[in-house]
């Protein structure tokens, strides 16, 4: 915990009315989170939000995001608004931000081992999580105009990339370089036939599903933008590249998902794709946001490579993939 978190949290409970209330630090990354308790008993999480990325407006909007979420009955983390009726606060050009407190553990940290059908099932529920959060959100949940950074072709695979011009990864070669640079033009090609674009999270990882008493509930919509559909889809299902499990994952996803939101054929073949643009993505991520970890840069970097490889050769990138 950092001296100055540290003392820009404390101050930042005046917001709330809950000076001198006790503070946790939880989650140390991007955002800074501490664990506190509110005056009237509220278990609530503190956020700090990491300077430079989301503007405090951007950050107000997907608070009112979920906020609405909340009251149309997805699962995700709620905001608690600050004494002035404000979602956030600022604190010497830092956005802080305060959540209800969710009782659970994140997915990618529960203890329990999963067989094969244990996994089916949580990857179903998983994808009807993703069909709600996009129904409501259509449906009215999403705050108009919806101000936030699009995921769209140029931030996926334009000259600068949202996270980072991925075919820059030093870990690539020369030759490695040049086959992203190929699969990024043919990606673009293919991209033009996705339709659903509309609000999504964005990062629909492991350490974003919260596993609880009364199910999931996502977090840290800190990503979150107008986008396809397809790549909150991508998102979840990234983690387990290489998993023998994998396909039969993608195809639990996709059946929770499409029994809840009309999926077309012709898009959920699409998935593979959104996958493969997912792994780019994280390659850039990892130049600027872990630049000293060499291990995870060049996994994030193989990955991409294997995902472009497959693009480029049309082979499945799991097995029984379109």
């Amino acid at each position: 915990m950092s001296a100055r978190d540290a003392a820009q949290a404390r101050a930042a409970l005046a917001h709330w009315g809950a000076l001198g209330a006790p503070l946790r630090l939880v989650w140390q990354s991007e955002n800074v989170v501490y664990e506190t308790t509110l005056r009237d008993g509220t278990r609530a999480a503190l956020r700090l939000h990491r300077p430079g990325y989301q503007g405090r407006e951007g950050i107000e909007v997907e608070l009112e995001w979920c906020e609405r979420l909340a009251t149309a009955g997805v699962p995700v983390a709620q905001p608690i608004r600050a004494v002035n009726g404000r979602l956030t606060a600022g604190l010497g050009g830092r956005v802080v931000s305060c959540l209800r407190w969710i009782e659970g553990t994140p997915m990618g940290q529960a203890d329990e081992p999963l067989a094969g059908s244990a996994v089916a099932a949580r990857a179903v529920e998983l994808g009807g999580l993703i069909a709600v959060l996009h129904d409501a959100s259509d449906a009215g949940a999403c705050p108009a105009p919806f101000t936030r950074k699009p995921w769209d072709a140029d931030a996926l695979l334009g000259d600068q990339p949202r996270w980072g011009r991925f075919w820059e990864n030093p870990a690539l070669s020369v030759e490695e370089r040049a086959l992203l640079l190929d699969a990024r033009e043919l990606a673009r090609g293919i991209l033009a036939q996705a339709r659903d674009f509309g609000p999504i999270h964005a990062d629909v990882i492991r350490t974003n599903v919260m596993l609880g008493p009364e199910g999931m509930t996502l977090i840290d919509f800190d990503d979150s933008g107008p986008g396809w559909r397809l790549y909150d889809l991508a998102s979840a299902l990234i983690q387990s590249w290489g998993d023998p499990a994998m396909g039969q994952q993608a195809r639990a996803l996709v059946q929770g998902y499409a029994a809840r939101r009309d999926l077309p054929a012709d898009q959920a073949r699409l998935l593979p794709l959104f996958v493969a643009l997912r792994a780019f993505a994280s390659a850039g991520w990892v130049i600027t946001r872990a630049p000293g970890d060499a291990t995870r840069g060049a996994a994030y970097a193989k990955r991409a490579v294997e995902a472009g490889q497959a693009l480029l050769s049309g082979r499945p990138l799991w097995e029984g993939a379109p």
